[in-house]
Parts: C-alpha cells; structure tokens; sequence
C-alpha cells in the first residue's frame, strides 16, 4: 500500500485551458499567412467543400506537426478521415441532429473554448513574458522549495496496534526489524525505509508529523491517514538540489506565461457580472 499522493509539481506543465481543444490554437498560427492566400477546395463531399486550410487545421490536430511536416501518404489518409467526417455530419445533418438540446450544448461550447483559446493566445502574444520576469519567477521557486526528508514507517491496521510498536520502540527495539515484522506497506520489507522524499508528495497527515520531528525522533503517538495508523521515524532532513536557471528555463518560462494569462483572467473577472444559478 502506498502512502503517497500525486505531488504538487513546482513547474508543470498543466495547461490553464487544458479542456480546451488544439486546432483553435493551431489554427490562429497561420492565419496571416491564410489572409494572404485564399484557400482552395481539397475535396468536395456531396457539393459541400472542404478548405485547404480546413484539412491543413484538421491534419495539425491529429498529427500534432505542421502540415508541412506530414508525409503525403499519412495526409491522403487523414483527408480519407475527414471526408469520412464529414459524410457522417452531413447524415447526421439530414437526421436534425444538430437541432438536439445535447448537441447544441456541445457546439456551443466548443465555439466557447476555441474563442477563449484564440483570445488567450492572441493576449499572451501582445504581452511576453520578459527574461526579467522568468528568472524572478525561478527565484521564487527556488526560496519555496520545501526540505527533503528521509524516514521511515511502519503501517498496521490498528491505533492499538501501532501504540504496541512504539512502546516496544521505546524499549529498545530496533524499527527496521519491527518493519519488517508488523508493517503491510510494501516498504516493511526494507525495513520501513522511504528514501528521500518531499512532505508535498506524502498525505498530510504524514506529512505534518514528518516535519514535525527531529533527526532520530520517532512518532511519540500513531498518526493517521487513509491507508491506516503510522509509526514514523526521521532519519535525516537535506535542502533540495536546485536545478541551474538553463536547465528548467524553458518551464519556468510556461508557468510564468501561465500565471500572467490567470492574472488577465482575473482581472477579466473583476469586471464582470457573473451570476450563478447552481
């Protein structure tokens, strides 16, 4: 059983709008280039045609690559795709579909996200982020990053049980062995050892006794979380290694673009009357 829970990653790459589909942005890159040239047909299904620039959106989208990065022979089989695409929206079509409450909800969210997407994307590139701002943002982290610990634990199904190990700890017993004894977290085996972690990776509750202990101290009552009752014992504390600035440059510079755009939402919100109704 693991303690563990997801970490709090300091420089993800979570996207603030990651329910909002690709091709809205990829499609906003070459619109100068499009403005320029109009686009042709590619194919035409039952009198409705389909844009170059629509198959050039719709192949960025499933590819993840440039149109021009694409193989022929992968593009003839994605315009296949799409004429596919659009046979089945056209019977849909002829059947009313589009006129259903389900439907209709879809569309216009996705006409919501797509305009959210340009509109961000449109915002992010009137307003950089400036090298000035991402290594203050670098700087930031850094001074947050929190202590590494390294302990141990044994973890049993009872207070009862727990309260039995630490007054056999107290009388001299030796952890590793009691770990390898009554512990049903796999870590029993080598003797409760976790390694070196960050509290922010572990469950609160653990990781509040964690850091509430001195090197050496163990647990003076069981703690517990949701997999059961904790006996934990610290061995040591380290500052984290920090990753030079042009190592992570690149993500720090996303989490700065990032917390600009959620600054401009925010701001967005202020001004807004917004109402909920559920």
């Amino acid at each position: 059983m693991r303690i563990q829970r997801l970490p709090l990653v300091l420089i993800a790459a979570v996207g603030l709008l990651a329910a909002c589909t690709k091709p809205a942005g990829d499609a906003a890159k070459p619109a100068d280039a499009a403005a320029a040239k109009p686009p042709v047909a590619v194919a035409t299904v039952n009198g409705q045609a389909i844009s170059s620039e629509t198959f050039n959106v719709f192949v960025r989208a499933v590819s993840g690559k440039p149109d021009a990065e694409v193989p022929a022979e992968q593009k003839a089989q994605m315009l296949d795709q799409l004429i596919n695409m659009t046979l089945a929206a056209q019977a849909g079509e002829k059947e009313g579909l589009q006129n259903g409450a389900e439907v209709k909800a879809r569309l216009a969210l996705l006409n919501t996200q797509l305009l959210a997407e340009a509109a961000t994307e449109k915002y992010m590139k009137a307003h950089p982020v400036s090298e000035s701002e991402v290594k203050a943002e670098y700087d930031a982290q850094v001074a947050n990053m929190p202590m590494e610990y390294k302990a141990r634990h044994i973890l049993v199904d009872t207070k009862e049980k727990a309260e039995a190990i630490i007054k056999q700890l107290e009388a001299g017993a030796d952890f590793a062995k009691l770990a390898a004894q009554d512990s049903k977290d796999p870590s029993g085996k080598n003797g409760g050892d976790l390694g070196w972690f960050n509290p922010q990776s572990m469950v609160k509750p653990f990781a509040d006794a964690v850091m509430a202990l001195k090197k050496g101290e163990t647990t003076k009552q069981p703690v517990q979380t949701q997999y059961g009752w904790h006996v934990i014992q610290l061995e040591d504390t380290r500052t984290p290694t920090v990753p030079a600035f042009d190592e992570v440059k690149q993500q720090v510079e996303t989490l700065t673009q990032r917390k600009k755009l959620q600054a401009y939402l925010d701001e967005l919100r202020k001004t807004a009357k917004i109402q909920k109704t559920n």
